[in-house]
């Protein structure tokens, strides 16, 4: 199957959904609960990710503490904070907006 790149201005947006779906993750786990919500179609590169999570952390979006993956690895695994359950609800709505503006667009004669 064709993977895409997480198109601009959506990567806050799928990973704060996949924290608040999914409640503690470490980094492969934000990625494949988007690959696999997606149907395989979106591809989330590790160089974005990573800058995009502390991004997150320096807003408080997200907050993050050091543990041991079911593989016995060690992995800095990501939650929510209410900041960032605030920050999903206008994501999902600026995200909406524009989808909706685009569809408007693409459907002019």
């Amino acid at each position: 199957m064709h993977q895409d790149e997480i198109p601009p201005g959506t990567l806050y947006l799928l990973i704060l959904k996949a924290l608040a779906r999914g409640g503690e993750l470490h980094g492969y786990e934000i990625t494949r609960w988007i690959e696999q919500a997606s149907d395989e179609v979106l591809q989330v590169e590790e160089g974005s990710l990573y800058p995009a999570l502390q991004r997150m952390l320096i807003k408080g979006w997200v907050k993050a503490k050091w543990g041991v993956t079911a593989g016995n690895r060690r992995a800095r695994y990501y939650r929510l904070t209410p900041l960032g359950r605030k920050q999903l609800a206008v994501e999902v709505s600026q995200f909406e907006r524009v989808v909706a503006a685009i569809t408007r667009t693409i459907q002019t004669a």
